[in-house]
C-alpha cells in the first residue's frame, strides 16, 4: 500500500483507500498508518472486502463530491473487485468474469491447450485422480484451482498423500489473509457464495457451480527454465515492458521458492525471446484480454515456450521497482496506473508505453539490467537480522521482518526480506558472476535457540 499510495501522489491523485478490518494485533497500527498516508481511509467490519462495501465506499466518495478516476489493487484476490468498480466508473478494464476465469486454472489450462499454447492438461484431483496419476509414474504438478503465491504448490510425488491436501486446506481455511483467496470465488454480483466456472468447459459458455471448499488441480509438470513477462495491455495492444528470467528456484514439498531473478535474460538465445514475446501475444489474444497489467509466469524448454499461469496484476516482490530501474523512470505499477487513468484518450501513453517496451525483434529498450535476490524466513523465533556490503551497492533494500518475531510453520513462503542491484547491460556479464554468489549473503538472519 505504500508503494502504491506514493504511485498516486506521484500522478498529482488524492488516495482514498478501502481497507478490510486488519487482525487484532493490527487492528490499530496499520489503519493508523494508512490514515497518515493517504487523503481517507474507510474500514471495514469484516476481514474480506465485498462487492457491498465496494458499492457503499464509492456512493460515499460521490456524495462527498469526490472524482473518482479509477480503482486499483495489487491483491490477487481482490482483482475481481478492482474489475467491479472500474466497470462502474466507466473504466476500460477487464471485467470481473474474466479475473475470476483467469484465477480458475483447470480452465484456464485447458482452453490454452485446445488453442495450441499449452502442452499440458489439468483436472481437479481427488483421492480417485491422486491415485491414477501416482500409479501412471509421470511427471504432475499440483496447485490450487484458484489460489494465489505459492501456497501448497509443489510436484506431485508417489509419497503425495491426501492427508497432505487436507493439511495444507486447514492452513488455508485458518488462515485470516489467504482464506478467502483460496475458499471463496464470488461470482459476478453475487457477494455471498463460492464460485466458480465449470471446470473442463470453456469458460464463455460454463455454467456457475457453488465449491464448499479449497479444491486442487493436478497438471502435465511444465518443464525448463522459468521467466515472467511483465506486459501492460492497452486497447488489445500487448507491452512488453520486461522479462524477467527466474535464475534461482526452490522446490519445497508444499511451496515452490523463487529466490533470484535477472533481467533481461542472460540465458535465452534472442530468437527464443522473440518466440515467447508472439506466443505471449497469442495468449492474451487467445483470453482476450485487451486490457490491464499482467505477469505471465512462462518455462522454457527445447520443445517451445509453455505457461505457468497469468496473474492479472503486476508482479509480487520487487518487479515493479525493476521495471523503474530498467526503464529509468516508471515502475511498472506506475505504467499500470498510467494506463488505467488515460484509458479514454490512450494514444500518448501508447506511443510511451512502445518506447519502453521490448521491440518486435526482442531488442530492449533500456540500457540497464537488474538482479534481485528474495529472502524467506524459516520456523522459529529470530533473534538478529542483519544488511551485509557486497561487490555492488544495492539501489533498492526492504527487510520485512525483526527481531522478536516468530515465523510459524506454514505452506506458503514467509518474506524476510529482498534486495535490488541494478547495471549497466553492457556490463552484466561481466558482474553477475560475482554478484550472484556474494548475494546469498546480503541479507543474513539468525534465529533463538530452541531449548529442551
Amino acid at each position: 500500500m505504500e508503494d502504491l499510495v506514493a504511485t498516486v501522489a506521484a500522478h498529482g491523485l488524492t488516495c482514498h483507500v478501502l481497507s478490510s478490518l486488519p487482525e487484532p494485533q493490527h487492528q490499530e497500527s496499520r489503519p493508523a498508518a494508512l490514515a497518515d498516508l493517504a487523503d481517507d481511509v474507510r474500514v471495514t467490519q469484516g476481514h474480506v472486502l465485498t462487492p457491498r462495501d465496494i458499492e457503499e465506499y464509492l456512493d460515499h466518495l460521490r456524495d462527498t463530491g469526490v472524482d473518482v478516476r479509477c480503482c486499483l489493487t495489487v491483491w490477487e484476490g481482490y482483482r475481481h473487485l478492482m474489475a467491479l468498480a472500474n466497470a462502474r466508473l466507466g473504466v476500460p478494464d477487464l471485467d470481473e468474469k474474466q479475473v475470476l476465469e483467469l484465477r480458475d486454472k483447470v480452465v484456464l489450462r485447458n482452453r490454452l491447450a485446445d488453442a495450441g499454447l499449452s502442452r499440458g492438461r489439468a483436472s481437479v484431483l481427488t483421492p480417485t485422480t491422486l491415485a491414477e496419476r501416482q500409479r501412471e509414474g509421470g511427471r504432475y504438478f499440483v496447485k490450487p484451482v484458484s489460489g494465489i503465491a505459492s501456497f501448497g504448490t509443489f510436484p506431485l510425488t508417489a509419497g503425495t498423500s491426501w492427508a497432505d491436501l487436507e493439511r495444507i486446506a486447514a492452513e488455508a481455511r485458518s488462515d485470516t489473509v489467504y482464506a478467502s483467496v483460496f475458499l471463496a470465488q464470488p461470482g459476478p454480483g453475487d457477494p455471498v457464495g463460492p464460485r466458480t466456472a465449470a471446470h473442463g468447459t470453456s469458460p464463455g459458455t460454463a455454467e456457475v457451480r457453488k465449491t464448499p471448499d479449497m479444491e486442487f488441480l493436478v497438471e502435465d509438470y511444465v518443464p525448463g527454465r522459468e521467466f515472467s513477462f511483465e506486459v501492460i495491455v492497452v486497447d488489445g495492444e500487448p507491452h512488453v515492458v520486461a522479462v524477467h528470467e527466474k535464475c534461482e528456484m526452490t522446490e519445497t514439498v508444499s511451496a515452490v521458492l523463487e529466490d533470484a531473478c535477472v533481467s533481461p535474460p542472460t540465458s535465452l538465445p534472442r530468437e527464443e525471446l522473440v518466440a515467447g514475446l508472439r506466443w505471449v501475444s497469442s495468449v492474451l489474444d487467445t483470453l482476450d484480454l485487451r486490457w490491464g497489467c499482467f505477469h505471465v509466469e512462462a518455462r522454457h524448454a527445447p520443445s517451445g515456450w509453455d505457461l505457468i499461469e497469468v496473474n492479472p496484476r503486476v508482479g509480487g516482490s520487487l518487479i515493479s521497482p525493476s521495471v523503474g530501474q530498467l526503464t529509468g523512470g516508471p515502475g511498472l505499477l506506475d505504467l499500470w496506473l498510467e494506463s488505467l487513468i488515460t484509458a479514454h484518450r490512450p494514444a500518448g501513453f501508447s506511443e510511451r508505453l512502445k518506447s519502453l517496451s521490448f521491440a518486435a525483434d526482442g531488442t530492449p529498450q533500456g540500457h540497464h539490467a537488474t538482479f534481485f535476490r528474495v529472502f524467506f524466513a524459516d520456523p522459529g523465533t529470530i533473534r538478529e537480522v542483519r544488511l551485509n556490503d557486497g561487490p555492488l551497492r544495492p539501489v533498492l533494500s526492504h527487510i520485512l521482518l525483526k527481531p522478536g518475531d516468530v515465523v510459524e510453520p506454514a505452506s506458503r513462503e514467509v518474506f524476510l526480506g529482498q534486495v535490488l542491484w541494478r547495471m549497466d547491460l553492457a556490463d552484466r556479464d561481466a558482474i553477475l558472476p560475482a554478484l550472484v554468489p556474494a548475494s546469498k549473503r546480503a541479507i543474513e538472519i539468525t534465529y533463538e535457540r530452541e531449548h529442551g
